[in-house]
């Protein structure tokens, strides 16, 4: 299976995402620009992954930095969080990795002074950070294949299931988020019959989700945004099963953009919305969805990016938010790595 993130041989490799699928190509991470511009420039994305790749560039980024103390260590590494964290402002995982390495720093502080000297007690430290960093991955692996297990036990073999955008292998450590049911229902013989959103302006669900459910043989069709109502009016979807980058503390979901439309029409024509959403991705601090940041983009993923020649008149005004929030009342259930949870979101998300 696919690995977007992966650290071997003391090297970070980031499969870059921009150029799928016509090449498959892992860059090297060396420095902390390096992880912000992967980032930033999508070459890593989802927010599960943004968030390994973050706890494994901020490892990488302070792994050569000499100090004379714990204190200055702690505020050369604060420094770099911080710019890291600038990278991009709406999938909550990238600074929940950020923090817990962090205070996996922090903690470390009252065991000091038992190594013979400050350069092993800061060797110590960051083979430490590497572990924490591990461990993130790790988790997510495990966390998506849990929601996969979760994610099965709603679906029924045969199924016509539609998804928007890449919450994929590719968006995660491992599995994916709501691709994960996708996947285990194919190792068990579900004959699922995908549908994938191309997901403007990006197009993450043509080049990315399509390509990694056809490489490992799913039944997947490919189709433009705008016919989502069409294939669910002629019955061909019986489930919708999407990401999530950030959920409010009342359930409602950042995604994609366009994935707010899709839970319209699915409630409109009866048809199950389920959010696949890992608990580090639930943001009990944002009350609702209206509190959460949405990122713009430049105007050129638009009308430029995809094209030999401008498709839209110069200087023509445009408008790109990579992300809309779907309202609570439109999600089905939201499933986690901990299980299934349903309405009323308010409490029952705050419970889990």
């Amino acid at each position: 299976m696919i690995v977007p993130v992966k650290y071997e041989m003391d090297r970070l490799l980031i499969l870059d995402q921009t150029l799928l699928p016509g090449e498959e190509r892992y860059i090297e991470m060396r420095t902390k620009e390096d992880v912000w511009e992967a980032i930033k420039k999508l070459r890593v994305r989802g927010a599960p992954a943004i968030g390994v790749a973050a706890a494994y560039g901020l490892y990488i980024a302070v792994r050569d930095l000499k100090t004379d103390n714990f204190t200055d260590f702690a505020t050369q590494f604060h420094s770099v969080k911080e710019y890291i964290a600038t990278s991009r402002p709406t999938a909550v995982n990238l600074f929940w990795a950020l923090e817990r390495m962090e205070r996996r720093l922090l903690a470390m502080e009252d065991g000091l002074c038992f190594a013979p000297s400050w350069n092993q007690e800061l060797e110590h430290i960051k083979e430490e950070l590497l572990k924490e960093a591990e461990a993130i991955r790790r988790e997510d692996e495990e966390s998506c294949l849990s929601m996969g297990r979760h994610g099965l036990s709603l679906l029924k073999r045969g199924m016509g299931i539609l998804t928007h955008c890449n919450a994929g292998t590719l968006a995660t450590a491992k599995y994916g988020t709501c691709l994960a049911p996708i996947y285990l229902g194919q190792e068990q013989g579900y004959g699922f019959k995908v549908f994938a959103d191309e997901t403007r302006p990006l197009l993450q669900g043509a080049r990315l989700t399509a390509w990694e459910l056809s490489k490992e043989g799913v039944d997947v069709t490919l189709i433009c945004d705008n016919m989502a109502a069409t294939v669910m009016k002629q019955g061909k979807i019986d489930a919708v099963v999407v990401g999530c980058d950030r959920m409010a503390a009342n359930g409602d979901g950042a995604n994609k953009i366009g994935t707010s439309g899709v839970a319209v029409l699915a409630k409109e024509f009866g048809i199950p919305f389920y959010m696949f959403v890992p608990t580090s991705t639930i943001d009990l601090d944002t009350p609702t969805g209206s509190q959460i940041q949405i990122e713009e983009r430049p105007g050129e993923e638009i009308c430029e990016m995809w094209y030999e020649k401008n498709m839209a008149p110069a200087g023509i005004k445009t408008y790109n938010p990579a992300f809309d929030v779907t309202d609570h009342k439109y999600i089905t259930a939201v499933v986690t790595e901990k299980g299934i949870v349903y309405p009323p979101y308010g409490e029952n998300l705050r419970k889990l």
